[in-house]
């Protein structure tokens, strides 16, 4: 990756595989951080720093993405930690490595050496009593999460700034680590973020409207389309839960803008749940499927006997929402007739029934939504620009996938959770052709297609299997080619033999050497370090008269492994560290 580095003083400007990028004193990145946490909290702080690296380790996974066309995701891998290095930010040193895509396992150990984080923290506020390297945790999720297809959570079980030697890191899928609310909270920029919907205002009267955190395996409603939640990790995203945050606690009305598939009635749910009117009706419409004779009656209702076959009286949408929220979706494929009748009940806040003699005030906060570019319709004609003004008073944009791809594994991680229940099938998760793929697609459909399209792969794949390439669409699946092989001499990357294997310790940024470690797969860690036994250990201690790298290699592990093993059963003064 040296090679992709570009400096160009003369325009003051860096450059890493076509993205700029910049240096930044440490001082003053320790000074930026000093006042995050004394002007936000340390927790606030803590999740913008976390949010930041996540968002930094998922741009670097697009750009490994962007140039291991020859290379297995395995190999690609191993090129993040290399980033990390090559960006000044901690040199990487491996302890386990146990990543097989197709059958979803993830298991993985590091050691960070020289953490940035770390001589900031102590520098300002010495020996710390929790870890501290929050930036860094971000970045190796980020990262792994985009290679892995799932969300991947790592922790800090070790830190340099508590006065350990190095700091030591754990990632797994974020279904395998207990109690993960904590660590996932540092993740969503607001509390909503990532939560599903227990109820919705008066839909489900006896139950307050609140958020929880989505559990592993979802117990999911009757019908398919219920339960469903906000996904995203990413800077767009959050930007727009930021948002949501701010115009919740008002009553202005709003206009979510968005391709279609985007989720606008997610968010627009979203935001009637974390406003004061939580516990009142949430009305939706699809504007587009009213027919245009019953615009009136079904916005506003009628009274019995305004016209033949009115045998009752009934209320309208708004009435039905009164003091809580209405939202209308595709708002912009409304008639003109029916806006100029929209906008009478917008300004006013009264409707009148058809066929009706009175009016009636209502409470109603309008949530809108549409597909469309309403100021262009408004140039064409086919869009009220009273209404407009009336509707735009607080526009959001949400952005579509291909804007946000920090997003693709996370929601497709959740959409094969999701559908794996509510089918009962049982699936490993996707091949690296098949990640390669959805992390390659423009996705025009959005979120509904990535939905669309794990479900179908659920279907087709075999039972205990993984969803492949060919589960997927013709359109999804373009362009990616036959399987990678294991060597990329040619593009300048790292070259590893077998399956994954720790091979990236050396110093130097972007230099690789082959330690001749054995496949880290094998290792049966059994979920935790352990499985290096006392007696093994010190037998093989004994047998190699205490030299460290023969000790490593008649374990399968690495000379890290080793160490930390004696170190943490009372071994280390009989290791020697010869090589």
């Amino acid at each position: 990756m040296v090679a992709r580095l570009h400096l160009a003083p003369e325009s003051g400007q860096i450059w890493l595989d076509g993205k700029r990028m910049f240096m930044l004193h440490l001082s003053a990145f320790g000074a930026l951080r000093r006042e995050l946490i004394e002007s936000l909290g340390i927790d606030r702080a803590r999740g913008l720093l976390t949010r930041m690296g996540y968002l930094a380790g998922s741009k670097d996974a697009e750009l490994v993405n962007s140039v291991r066309k020859d290379s297995s995701v395995y190999d690609a891998f191993s090129i993040g930690p290399q980033l990390h290095a090559l960006e000044g930010v901690v040199r990487v040193e491996p302890v386990i490595v146990d990543v097989d895509v197709a059958r979803g396992r993830f298991y993985t150990e590091f050691l960070w050496w020289g953490s940035i984080e770390d001589e900031a923290h102590t520098a300002d506020y010495g020996v710390a009593a929790d870890p501290v390297c929050w930036m860094q945790i971000g970045y190796a999720s980020g990262y792994s999460s985009a290679f892995f297809g799932r969300r991947v959570i790592y922790r800090e079980v070790e830190c340099g700034a508590m006065g350990h030697e190095a700091c030591r890191i754990i990632g797994k899928p974020v279904d395998d680590w207990p109690g993960v609310q904590e660590d996932l909270r540092y993740f969503d920029a607001q509390p909503f973020a990532n939560r599903k919907i227990i109820s919705l205002g008066a839909q489900n009267a006896a139950t307050p409207s609140h958020f929880e955190q989505a559990p592993a395996v979802e117990n999911l409603h009757k019908s398919r389309f219920k339960g469903r939640q906000l996904i995203g990790i990413s800077a767009a995203f959050n930007s727009v839960c930021h948002m949501i945050d701010r115009v919740a606690d008002t009553t202005a009305p709003v206009l979510l803008l968005g391709e279609t598939g985007v989720g606008k009635e997610i968010f627009a749910q979203t935001l009637h749940a974390v406003s004061p009117r939580a516990e009142r009706p949430f009305v939706a419409i699809n504007c587009a499927a009213i027919p245009e004779s019953l615009v009136e009656t079904d916005l506003f209702g009628v009274e019995k006997g305004a016209f033949t076959g009115a045998t009752i009286s009934r209320p309208g949408r708004f009435e039905l929402a009164d003091t809580g929220s209405l939202f209308l979706d595709e708002i912009g494929c409304l008639s003109l007739a029916a806006q100029g009748k929209l906008l009478r009940v917008v300004q006013e806040g009264e409707v009148e029934r058809v066929g009706g003699t009175k009016s009636c005030h209502l409470d109603v906060r309008i949530i809108a939504a549409t597909n469309i570019d309403l100021e262009l319709a408004v140039a064409k004609g086919n869009f009220r620009q009273d209404l407009l003004f009336r509707l735009n008073i607080f526009p959001i944009a949400i952005p579509p996938l291909r804007e946000r791809r920090e997003d693709i594994p996370i929601l497709a991680d959740y959409f094969l959770r999701r559908y794996c229940e509510i089918h009962k099938r049982h699936r490993t998760g996707f091949t690296e052709r098949a990640l390669d793929a959805l992390l390659s697609y423009d996705w025009p459909g959005n979120v509904r297609e990535v939905e669309n399209v794990v479900e179908r792969a659920i279907i087709l794949s075999a039972e205990g299997g993984a969803m492949d390439i060919g589960h997927l669409p013709a359109a999804v699946a373009a362009g990616v080619g036959l399987p990678r092989p294991t060597t990329n001499q040619s593009a300048g990357l790292p070259t590893t033999r077998g399956s994954m294997q720790p091979g990236f310790t050396s110093s130097t940024p972007g230099v690789a050497h082959d330690q001749h470690v054995p496949d880290m797969s094998a290792v049966n860690h059994e979920g935790a370090p352990g499985s290096i036994t006392a007696s093994s250990l010190q037998a093989a201690i004994e047998h190699h008269r205490g030299n460290l790298s023969a000790v490593a290699r008649a374990l399968g592990v690495t000379r890290p492994r080793v160490a930390y093993q004696a170190k943490k059963l009372g071994m280390e003064s009989l290791l020697r560290r010869r090589t």
